[in-house]
């Protein structure tokens, strides 16, 4: 299972304004996307043992397209929301093709995000309806329409409930969770820890129970743990001026979450796959060093 969520195409991240740390631009944007389709299947199964799938699942999670909501977007952006739409859905097309050609069958729950919106405000009636995004998959289930080896599930709320070998998972893009606030020292983990608990417990009382709550929207990777049923993903476009200037949260690679499901354990290996260019290290370090104590 893997989320694709905060790709923000359309956007530009110039480098110097976020100290030289990254660069977003449509050549990047597509390089990533490329790359996050071949690290995922190279990933499953070039590096797990006896990799016999019976599909993915891949969780489409909002802000594909970065919008023009603020009047800098608008006036940045590499191009209007309109060629932001066609671009993505360009894009996508291939990535899921490819990825039904490695697993065989692919299943795409999807919810919209908060910058896909035709409203300068979030509204709360009619959300889904005023969201490129929806019409987005749409378009996509379309396209896919006589390929019977891909199946969308596209909702007319906010959230998406699906079971996959037993575990029921929640997907909603993270913005909706009911809990705000955070700040220079733990960053998200506040809301996100408090948003899970609050959506669970509301999901709950209307027999919709979930074992793992998949977001994206914080732009950090957190995999799930005990203490926070939930998994929240990375994203496409990585650190930015927002980000640097108005959170100053720290920096972010760009990454994409992934995980596997097994029918006794539940969820088992969780990776981070990662998007920019690699770190390079020094070939002749030691794989381990210490210092000794004197007397």
């Amino acid at each position: 299972m893997t989320i694709w969520s905060d790709w923000h195409y359309g956007e530009t991240v110039p480098a110097a304004q976020v100290a030289g740390v990254n660069e977003y631009n449509r050549e990047v944007a597509e390089a990533r996307i490329k790359r996050l389709v071949t690290s995922t299947i190279s990933l499953a199964k070039d590096h797990m043992v006896r990799p016999n799938y019976p599909g993915i699942v891949i969780c489409l999670g909002g802000d594909m397209i970065t919008g023009a909501i603020h009047e800098e977007l608008a006036l940045t952006n590499w191009g209007t929301v309109q060629e932001q739409f066609l671009q993505v859905q360009e894009q996508l097309i291939t990535a899921i093709g490819n990825m039904a050609d490695a697993f065989g069958k692919v299943f795409l729950p999807c919810v919209v995000g908060n910058h896909g919106r035709n409203t300068m405000k979030s509204h709360f009636k009619d959300r889904v309806f005023q969201n490129y995004e929806w019409n987005l998959y749409h378009q996509l289930r379309r396209h896919f329409t006589k390929d019977r080896r891909i199946q969308f599930l596209i909702p007319d709320e906010t959230d998406a409930c699906f079971t996959v070998l037993g575990h029921r998972f929640l997907l909603t893009h993270g913005d909706t969770l009911g809990a705000t606030g955070g700040d220079g020292i733990i960053g998200a983990i506040g809301p996100i820890a408090r948003g899970t608990f609050k959506v669970g417990r509301s999901e709950a009382q209307i027999g919709r129970d979930f074992d793992t709550l998949l977001m994206g929207h914080y732009h950090i990777y957190i995999p799930r743990g005990d203490a926070v049923p939930a998994i929240v993903n990375g994203s496409v476009i990585g650190y930015n001026e927002y980000a640097r200037l108005r959170l100053r949260v720290p920096y972010s690679r760009p990454s994409q979450a992934l995980w596997f499901v097994h029918q006794d354990h539940g969820i088992t290996a969780q990776w981070q796959v990662y998007l920019d260019d690699k770190r390079h290290t020094d070939e002749g370090a030691k794989w381990v060093t210490w210092q000794e104590r004197t007397q």
